[in-house]
């Protein structure tokens, strides 16, 4: 057998089920890898690996194999609770803190069979797009480690880009899966509103953040996907009566089999195109062009099509964004000084809104929601650049003037919040690779509930493009 980690995620699954490799084996591989590698990725900001032993063997021992991610290793992305390891949410705040309770989509994967081999990096409460917060060392590309990783979920993406971890779980609320993704070269869905039990959205602000998947290939995010769902049995635990529409039948066989021809739109319109300057790099354009041909040679239908502008957009996000910040439990000066200057800034902004900016952004995000669905509602698909820039270099963001570091994060990643707002299910595919070897994706927006058709259409691409040969270096 190869090495454990040039297999893929499902491979490992599959050398599992027929005992060519055992849990508490496949753990130590991937806590050696971490030992080596993470000094200079910055991939976990917590190693677990004496729990993770024993995790490894009480699923070895006590769960049956039959449990959908039976012995296969990932990690807790750093804003997720796990009972007994400390939380840190990215921040200094938090420093020391160690909860004595397990969030709930901790406990699916778990009850899944997974082994939790610690937490992963994440910007100061998964508040910006890129993963460089004074309480860890930046989570950096292993493609070129002067260049950040995105974020939030930046740490998950780095580890399984690296080959630390077969794949790990994420969370987006504006595109915290979807950027890492694309600036490490991997597959990241952001699911439907609702579809995920342990991470819907539907008790968020906004319903804005939901759990979801980073991995190598389309095959491994509809994996750990399933798992997300329906960790025990194949029945999803609903928490509430609001779920995404359509079946909840198993996505592992839509993304194996990669079948259908769809009509796709192609659109390089933003929401936020009328108050910003909004730019696709070359690169970007580039890997779109990449994939429209990619979909005219597997004869899906393609039509370019636009966002009609909305001038409450961008007020709207930036109210629900400033308001999520105002619950941080910082109530000192010398708390609020152990926040970074953009976290303050929220919180400040968050904590001068009225009752009734928040709840005029609600209906204007509500309203948004409304007419991008029926916008789109003609497509099976829609493509999108992924980004709208390369990955960006460590360091570059502002980190003084909170407006400026604000734009910068729209004009990086303008494809991604409205995706949110929507409720929609999206994935990124990583289907080129820059002449300095950088990643470059796509985005795929589906149908409410529409994530069994993403899949399948990013199988086809991915059996033409063949991204999951693409290894980066290992540092050195």
């Amino acid at each position: 057998m190869a090495d454990p980690h040039e297999l893929t995620a499902l491979e490992q699954w599959q050398a599992l089920q027929s005992r060519e490799i055992s849990p508490s084996e496949l753990t130590e591989h991937y806590l050696g890898r971490i030992d080596k590698f993470n000094p200079a990725l910055g991939a976990f900001v917590t190693v677990t690996a004496d729990a993770a032993r024993a995790r490894a063997r009480f699923v070895e021992e006590r769960m049956p194999r039959t449990a959908p991610l039976w012995g296969l290793p990932f990690a807790d992305k750093d804003l997720y609770l796990r009972a007994g390891v400390h939380a840190g949410f990215g921040s200094r705040l938090f420093d020391g803190y160690v909860p004595d309770q397990s969030d709930d989509l901790v406990q699916a994967l778990d009850d899944a069979g997974g082994v939790s081999l610690g937490k992963t990096n994440t910007p100061e409460f998964g508040l910006a797009s890129y993963t460089e917060s004074l309480a860890a060392p930046p989570a950096r590309t292993p493609w070129n480690l002067a260049l950040g990783a995105g974020g939030s979920s930046g740490g998950a993406a780095v580890a399984v880009a690296a080959r630390l971890l077969p794949f790990a779980p994420g969370s987006d609320g504006g595109g915290s899966i979807r950027i890492p993704a694309a600036a490490c070269g991997l597959v990241g869905l952001k699911p439907s509103r609702g579809r995920v039990p342990a991470a819907s959205g539907i008790d968020k602000l906004g319903g804005l953040p939901v759990g979801g998947p980073l991995a190598r290939t389309v095959a491994d995010a509809a994996l750990l996907l399933d798992a997300m769902i329906a960790p025990r049995d194949g029945h999803p635990d609903h928490h509430y009566a609001l779920r995404a529409p359509g079946d909840e039948t198993p996505l592992l066989a839509a993304a194996v089999r990669g079948e259908g021809r769809f009509q796709l739109g192609v659109m390089t319109t933003s929401a936020w195109d009328n108050d910003y300057s909004i730019a696709i790099a070359p690169e970007a354009q580039a890997a779109l062009d990449l994939a429209v041909a990619g979909f005219a040679a597997l004869h899906h239908g393609l039509e370019e099509t636009a966002l009609k502008p909305d001038a409450s957009y961008v007020p709207a996000f930036r109210t629900i964004w400033q308001a999520g910040a105002a619950g941080i439990p910082a109530e000192t000066e010398a708390e609020i000084a152990l926040l970074e200057p953009l976290t303050q800034w929220l919180l400040a902004r968050g904590r001068a809104l009225g009752a009734r900016d928040l709840a005029e952004a609600l209906a204007a995000l509500t309203a948004f929601e409304r007419s991008f669905i029926h916008q789109l509602s003609k497509f099976d698909a829609v493509l999108t650049p992924a980004m709208a820039l390369t990955p960006r270099p460590v360091g570059w963001y502002d980190a003084d003037d909170a407006e400026a570091n604000f734009a910068q994060q729209v004009q990086y990643t303008p494809f991604t919040s409205m995706i949110n707002v929507s409720g929609l299910p999206a994935i990124v595919l990583p289907v080129h690779q820059t002449d300095d070897g950088l990643p470059m994706g796509v985005q795929l927006i589906g149908r409410p509930g529409g994530e069994a058709t993403l899949l399948a259409l990013g199988a086809q691409l991915e059996r033409r493009i063949r991204w999951q040969d693409r290894v980066p270096p290992e540092p050195a």
